[in-house]
């Protein structure tokens, strides 16, 4: 077995820092692996990693006419998203970690991991995963290592990442990078040398998915999906990179970033964060319905914003792919994605046709009239279940998009104009306003709220924060991370415009005020518009509002009803939104930045305002 250093160094390239050979070492040691494999993220690696996956039955190829170089994976049910409830924040203080995040002490974690990791990889392959997350060699990029037991987080690593050789080099020359284990938890041989047969989907009922602040280490167990095991994602690029950017000065975000070019050849650079279900990949991919507006794609899912020598925001994406979630994803609601797909994309938990293809619910208006569904089953229209999982996912890279912009992976980043914020509210939130400057603008991000829409998810219409759509994201204290935004605005000659956003919000018999897609580029164009000085706009409860004459909205057929409805404000909802918005600042205590108090008086003094005009 290839757990002694000896093996682990002959199976190294030879310009493997002595630094990193003795962790791999370490870790093998302690997982038992039967063999280690570094990975070196060449097209012979990948064309052998897909081969074994075919092989094993945890891929299928697909219909190589219709979907080219694609596959198709299957979890097990009980591995189908990230387990927040076994996720945590490792710090050494627990209120570094803050009421919005899962505390474990990081020594009694330790003890605990030691003994789920131990052995956890007999009779597997590991596999030394080096990856840069941002274009190699850019100031702005990190690195990292990902140790892995699965063959499937591999390829998907090297789709998402720039994994492989170019990283290795990086860090044989000296940079830092970030150490992260996984495994799934399900090793094929026990400690008394019987072999049991493996499964399609190898992962443990045992999750824990943890970080490690102080030491930015990240270790998971248990699960085989997504962010639980591609260890890059959420897990690096947010939770530990977060930290990262405190102690340097930066800013890790869940956040797209689109490049958008004016009819008059201007460009401009806008970061976005939305929660889940908010509109966020459709925002990534926009189409826009005003003609002479070009929109291009920097990235999807996650910024790192570092402040340039000019006193302005740049960011990057630090990520190579997409892992976007396939439900709802069509020609009407996101070509983009949809044609990026055409191709070299591994598919998990997206129904089978009889083709060879992939289908799921939304794709077409009719479903086809047999499939084998998410889970290997025979499915019709009438089996009453869904054929695709609502949170099934593709993976595919970015520069498959035919958005994509020339500056995605632009070293320096991009300069950001605007960031925008966006929940799914209903009600009192108008279609779009702007901040009164950066205190407010950090203000407007740590109230980001949606309204509940199913019982399950607990009070239908009780507001449910998001704040930044960074509450399952940050690895460190909520207050603490509102407080470093302030710090961050305070040096910045020429800060972002920051503006709110709206697309859902309805009229009192429920139809949808807003049409939402493509013309989410019409309130979008009038907060660039106000950056270039081109507009103007009404002092208003929320922030400034556009007036009427400067929102675009040629070619639209939108009821002037609706249209007020949109931008209307009933102070006395508002009233109810502060008191919520001060019980729940409340839970932070006196990490709470005094900025934020103060904005929220001078909220409360426009809403008198406006109650005393009445």
């Amino acid at each position: 077995m290839a757990t002694d250093s000896a093996v682990v160094i002959d199976g190294a390239p030879t310009n493997t820092p002595q630094a990193l050979v003795d962790w791999v070492a370490g870790v093998a040691a302690l997982t038992q692996p039967s063999a280690v494999h570094w990975c070196d993220g060449s097209v012979d690696e990948r064309i052998t990693l897909e081969s074994l996956l075919v092989a094993s039955g945890t891929f299928i190829r697909l219909n190589p006419v219709l979907r080219p170089d694609s596959f198709l994976a299957r979890s097990e049910p009980g591995d189908v998203a990230r387990v927040e409830a076994s996720t945590y924040i490792c710090s050494a203080d627990p209120t570094d970690a803050g009421p919005t995040n899962n505390w474990a002490d990081p020594t009694q974690m330790r003890t605990t991991l030691a003994g789920l990791f131990a052995g956890s990889m007999r009779g597997r392959t590991m596999y030394v995963v080096p990856f840069s997350m941002g274009p190699v060699g850019s100031p702005l990029a990190r690195l990292g290592v990902e140790l892995t037991d699965s063959a499937y987080v591999v390829l998907n690593m090297r789709m998402m990442t720039r994994m492989g050789a170019d990283a290795l080099a990086r860090i044989a020359e000296g940079e830092y990078w970030v150490p992260a284990v996984h495994s799934v938890g399900y090793p094929l041989i026990d400690g008394y040398g019987n072999r049991r047969p493996d499964v399609t989907w190898p992962c443990n009922d045992t999750k824990y998915i943890t970080h490690f602040p102080e030491t930015r280490e990240i270790w998971s167990f248990g699960s085989g999906y997504g962010g639980n095991a591609l260890l890059s994602k959420k897990c690096f690029a947010l939770r530990i990179a977060s930290v990262i950017g405190r102690d340097e000065g930066w800013l890790a975000e869940h956040m797209l970033v689109l490049r958008m070019t004016s009819p008059a050849g201007r460009e401009y650079h806008l970061a976005a964060a939305f929660p889940s279900a908010c509109g966020k990949t459709n925002l990534a991919m926009l189409r826009p319905t005003i003609p002479g507006w070009k929109v291009e794609t920097v990235g999807d899912d996650i910024a790192w914003m570092h402040p340039g020598p000019d006193g302005r925001l740049y960011a990057i994406n630090p990520e190579r792919g997409f892992f976007g979630v396939a439900p709802g994803t069509s020609e009407g609601t996101n070509p983009v994605a949809l044609h990026a797909l055409s191709h070299d994309v591994i598919f998990t938990n997206v129904a089978l046709t009889d083709d060879g293809d992939v289908w799921w619910e939304g794709l077409t208006k009719t479903p086809p009239a047999h499939l084998i569904d998410w889970q290997g089953h025979d499915w019709t229209p009438e089996s009453g279940r869904p054929a695709a999982h609502p949170n099934s996912r593709f993976t595919v890279t970015a520069d498959q998009a035919e958005t994509i912009s020339p500056d995605w992976e632009a070293p320096d980043g991009v300069p950001i104009d605007v960031i925008l914020f966006g929940g799914r509210r209903a009600s009192n939130v108008p279609l779009i306003s702007e901040s009164y400057g950066w205190e407010h603008g950090v203000f407007v991000g740590a109230t980001v709220s949606s309204e509940q829409t199913a019982a399950a998810e607990g009070t239908v219409g009780a507001l449910r924060r998001d704040p930044f759509a960074m509450l399952p994201f940050c690895g460190y204290n909520m207050a603490d991370y509102w407080t470093h935004w302030l710090k961050v605005g305070k040096g910045l000659a020429n800060p972002p415009r920051i503006f709110q956003v709206n697309w859902f919000r309805k009229a009192a018999d429920g139809h949808w005020l807003w049409p939402g897609f493509g013309d989410n580029s019409r309130p979008i164009e009038w907060a660039l518009r106000r950056v270039g000085g081109e507009v103007g706009a009404v002092a208003a409860i929320s922030g400034r509002l556009p007036r009427p004459e400067d929102l675009n909205l040629d070619g639209l057929r939108l009821p002037s009803a609706d249209l007020a409805e949109l931008f209307s404000l009933d102070p006395h909802a508002w009233a109810d939104e502060a008191t919520l918005t001060e019980a729940y600042f409340s839970q932070f205590g006196d990490k709470l930045p005094a900025e934020l108090t103060s904005q929220l008086a001078e909220l409360r003094d426009r809403i008198a305002r406006v109650k005393a005009a009445e």
